[in-house]
């Protein structure tokens, strides 16, 4: 029955506590016996567990017995805290029709728990308050019930008070989802219209899709279309994840379970797409979710071009399953073919790098990542570019736009100045300044370029990791930036150029070429490297030669014999300048990119 399912998210901001309460709700409505129970048991990938991170939103289906005496079907769908990650938590939200917004009793509300409200109130969601982690010494319930009200303006006299760790307050959690959150709405459509929430691979499964039934009956044997691509396939087998897989023979409206059928394409799968029956379809398909905008890009090379094509499969693999990541072939004539991938930040970046290097076995070189800039070209014509090597001749360009985000960060207050000063370093302006208590809320219009490389570790390092930060894109500005080339014996290297604002385009060029100075090897003549802008040199190291003893052999006699041997080595040293070749070695390329964010 409709009105005895409850489809509900779990949002919070990182480390207050969201996969230990999906634990505690597992255990009590008895989705896995205490043999089968761990820690985060919803944290499947080994990077999550490692890092204590959530990556994936996953969807777990419960049953529930009331004080009532009925029985309930929970969808809990536990979702990431991380900022790079919030694609995950909009499309979780799309899919229910109500969240628990977990607080944590003793930090408060924090960045990122704004950001995820805003996304529940945008899907006109039912939000329950939940403070957690009321076990701990530290906790203040009264004053983070205060706090929510004041900054978040919801009604938190009525918060429930949990801790996820000991299960104290569980049992009166479940019964306020039964009573306070609301069932899927009836829909008089009798037709099968169903959401495309996630996809992913499984090597067993193929292709395993999560759906949300929206009306009718998704039955197994039943002929299926997707609206978005028009690609008709056969419902193999379907269930729900208990979260064990749990088989059954249909999925019924209001539910959330997955349908496997033999899909080989994973262009097929188009997160958010319309799922309807091919003999008897809907007209119109749903909304479905806002495209998710990459903000920092970078390329992916295989350090042996033999994988290159592994590196296609794998990368195909990985979009399936994250719809956050795009990717499209690009070439350097210094690491040969590759991928120019975006990310949503450098969070992501790392986990996507981490995921190829463990589930298939890549070896991968990451060139420096960049965000996307528009250029006006004196002819009129606009363009965008993901890479610097896109970049236009200087003269053909008469304005480049960057990209200004704004970002909200929650601190306490004797960190106030320090991080003021970090924000006015990386060119930002401050539009607010606000009080929750003790703490600090400061926002501040910041170019993307300056927040992608290191701003959250030094954020985090100059609060002592009390801070916490969120951020949103705003709008593109025109500045004074340019493109700085790093040319190695007067030959340009693509893959290490880069765009910055030209304030700190020299100082960025210095650190390139001091860190080529210790990497590349030694030759028989002079390598002189350089950071240029246009024809103009910023910075410029030079690696000596070696000298090698060409006279080591006279064992004697005139002087002559040995000038003659010096002047034909003087000779082939002039020679060599000329028509010398300087192979950059993968390891140098690797460390410059690994370390270009120092500066």
């Amino acid at each position: 029955m409709i009105k005895n399912i409850r489809n509900f998210s779990i949002i919070a901001h990182i480390d207050h506590g969201k996969s230990t309460l999906a634990d505690r709700i597992i255990q009590r409505c008895g989705g896995l016996t205490e043999r089968e129970m761990k820690e985060q048991v919803l944290d499947s990938m080994d990077i999550e567990r490692e890092r204590g991170i959530t990556i994936k939103a996953q969807t777990v289906y419960l049953k529930y017995k009331a004080k009532n005496d009925e029985t309930y079907n929970f969808n809990l769908m536990d979702t990431p805290g991380h900022v790079d990650f919030s694609y995950e938590v909009s499309r979780s939200l799309a899919s229910c029709e109500g969240s628990l917004l977990v607080v944590d009793a003793s930090q408060g509300v924090e960045a990122q728990t704004l950001a995820n409200v805003y996304q529940a109130i945008d899907n006109d969601h039912e939000i329950v308050p939940v403070l957690n982690k009321i076990d701990l010494p530290s906790s203040d319930p009264d004053k983070i019930k205060n706090q929510i009200e004041e900054v978040l303006g919801i009604d938190a006299s009525t918060a429930v008070m949990v801790s996820a760790k000991t299960g104290e307050g569980i049992d009166e959690l479940l019964e306020v989802i039964v009573d306070r959150l609301p069932a899927p709405e009836k829909i008089k459509e009798i037709k099968l219209v169903a959401m495309l929430i996630d996809s992913w691979y499984d090597p067993y499964l193929g292709v395993i899709i999560l759906v949300r039934v929206k009306s009718g009956v998704l039955r197994k044997g039943m002929k299926l279309r997707m609206m978005g691509t028009a690609a008709s396939y056969n419902v193999e087998k379907c269930g729900f994840f208990t979260p064990k897989i749990n088989y059954t023979e249909q999925l019924n409206a209001g539910e959330i379970g997955f349908i496997t059928a033999g899909i080989k394409h994973v262009s097929d799968c188009k997160v958010g797409d319309t799922i309807t029956e091919e003999n008897n379809p809907i007209g119109k398909a749903l909304p479905g979710f806002k495209p998710s905008v990459p903000v920092v890009f970078c390329g992916l090379y295989p350090v042996d071009a033999d994988d290159y094509e592994v590196l296609k499969d794998s990368l195909s693999k990985l979009g399936l399953n994250d719809a956050s990541f795009t990717f499209e072939p690009e070439t350097s004539a210094a690491l040969g073919m590759g991928f120019r991938c975006g990310f949503l930040g450098l969070l992501h970046l790392e986990i996507i790098q981490e995921r190829l290097s463990r589930e298939f076995n890549l070896n991968l070189i990451t060139t420096s990542p960049s965000v996307v800039y528009k250029i006006e070209k004196t002819n009129g014509e606009e363009i965008e570019i993901h890479n610097p090597s896109q970049m236009p001749d200087v003269v053909k360009i008469n304005k480049i736009s960057e990209p200004i985000i704004k970002a909200t960060i929650l601190l306490p207050d004797e960190y106030l100045g320090a991080v003021m000063q970090l924000c006015t370093e990386r060119r930002g302006i401050q539009k607010d300044l606000t009080y929750v208590g003790k703490r600090a809320m400061i926002i501040y219009n910041l170019p993307l370029a300056e927040v992608v490389f290191d701003f959250y570790d030094r954020l985090k390092s100059i609060t002592s990791g009390y801070a916490s930060f969120d951020y949103e894109f705003q709008r593109y500005i025109e500045n004074d930036l340019v493109k700085v080339q790093i040319l190695v014996n007067s030959e340009p290297v693509d893959a290490l150029s880069f765009i910055c604002h030209r304030s700190k385009s020299a100082s960025r060029g210095k650190v390139y070429c001091e860190k080529l100075k210790d990497l590349i090897p030694r030759q028989q003549f002079k390598i002189p490297l350089q950071a240029t802008i246009g024809g103009k040199i910023i910075a410029r190291e030079t690696i000596n030669s070696f000298r090698k003893d060409v006279t080591a052999k006279l064992y004697g006699g005139d002087v002559t014999r040995k000038n003659k041997l010096l002047d034909k080595q003087k000779k082939g040293k002039k020679r060599m300048r000329q028509f010398g070749k300087v192979e950059i070695p993968q390891s140098a390329f690797i460390n410059v990119l690994k370390t270009s964010s120092d500066s």
